[in-house]
């Protein structure tokens, strides 16, 4: 399978550069996997389209304001530190730029002095692994040095930070928002509720394979980047009850979906633990949990764009897509909504 198979024409006035207001009046497409039948519709509608019942599966990870700006202590030489996982009290996967500027042993001065990084190694894939000393709690510093880390298609400045978080964000530790749950306000959630509709929360930190591209011509060689995650015991039950009493399962995000699937079991049942995963989902795969999802509209050749396509089929996919282009969607983080069931 080529990566130009998943690859399609976008116009840059599609990507979405500022969230809309308020969160549901953005735009959902609704696609019928059996049928391939495609509605428009607005996300503040999601109650009327989904069925007393209904699981819906949300990630409830917190994006840390993890983009750092600092100086390289002897030089004083611009570095930006972008935190993607902890993986010690104080050590940090990052990615740098530029990386060529800093080696093993050297250390970058943020917010003149409040945190310093030195720089502990140099990973096989050209993250760099970073240890900060600071006074008090890491979290608080954080917050008064870091940026939010958008994507760099995004070129306009957010307004207000929490408009990068879900409305149920609760666990610090996201490089990036699971953006298909911009969409929910709190309301929206309770008239979700009302509708008997079961709200579920896991837990997925996004990482790296947010920013990573697909640079191999073959995809079914492309690594992902491992990312740490945690479902419940609780979650795990209420999730195999669903199945059990032929409930609808339905994820929101691809985060969301690729938890759910890393947990899965053959008999299409999960248990609840926490670890990493490394999961790579594309067309050929055999989905054990998922009967729909709610999504954004990915980029041209992303392993994203190929999730999607293993749950709806490719040329599927592709169709909606050059609908939803034609028909003004806006598309990415901030963008609008499909719903696939």
């Amino acid at each position: 399978m080529k990566l130009e198979d998943f690859d399609f024409d976008l116009p840059v006035d599609r990507i979405a550069q500022h969230p809309v207001e308020p969160r549901d009046s953005s735009r959902l497409m609704v696609m019928n996997r059996s049928t391939g039948e495609i509605e428009h519709h607005v996300f503040r509608e999601l109650p009327e389209l989904l069925q007393a019942g209904d699981v819906l599966v949300v990630n409830n990870t917190r994006v840390i304001p993890a983009r750092l700006i600092g100086e390289k202590e002897d030089t004083q030489a611009k570095i930006e530190c972008l935190l993607l996982t902890r993986r010690e009290k104080d050590v940090w996967e990052t990615l740098i730029k530029p990386g060529k500027r800093l080696k093993a042993g050297q250390t970058v001065v943020f917010g003149e002095g409040l945190l310093r990084g030195e720089l502990m190694e140099i990973l096989p894939d050209g993250n760099r692994l970073v240890r900060f000393d600071y006074e008090g709690v890491f979290e608080s510093v954080l917050d008064q040095l870091g940026n939010m880390p958008l994507p760099p298609y995004i070129t306009e400045q957010l307004e207000e930070k929490e408009r990068y978080q879900t409305v149920y964000a609760k666990e610090s530790g996201s490089a990036a928002a699971p953006t298909a749950g911009l969409h929910f306000t709190p309301e929206l959630l309770e008239r979700l509720k009302d509708k008997g509709v079961e709200i579920v929360e896991i837990l997925l930190h996004v990482g790296l394979g947010t920013f990573r591209p697909v640079k191999v011509d073959n995809v079914e060689e492309h690594a992902m980047h491992s990312e740490y995650y945690r479902v419940s015991h609780e979650a795990a039950e209420r999730i195999n009850r669903a199945k059990g009493q032929g409930r609808r399962v339905i994820a929101v995000g691809t985060t969301a979906s690729r938890t759910l699937e890393s947990v899965a079991k053959e008999n299409g049942r999960i248990e609840g633990k926490e670890g990493w995963t490394d999961i790579y989902i594309y067309p050929g795969y055999t989905f054990k949990i998922l009967d729909g999802l709610i999504t954004n509209f990915h980029f041209p050749k992303s392993t994203l764009v190929m999730l999607v396509s293993a749950f709806a089929g490719r040329e599927e996919i592709l169709r909606a897509y050059h609908i939803a282009i034609e028909g003004g969607y806006r598309f990415y983080s901030f963008g609008d909504a499909m719903m696939i069931l």
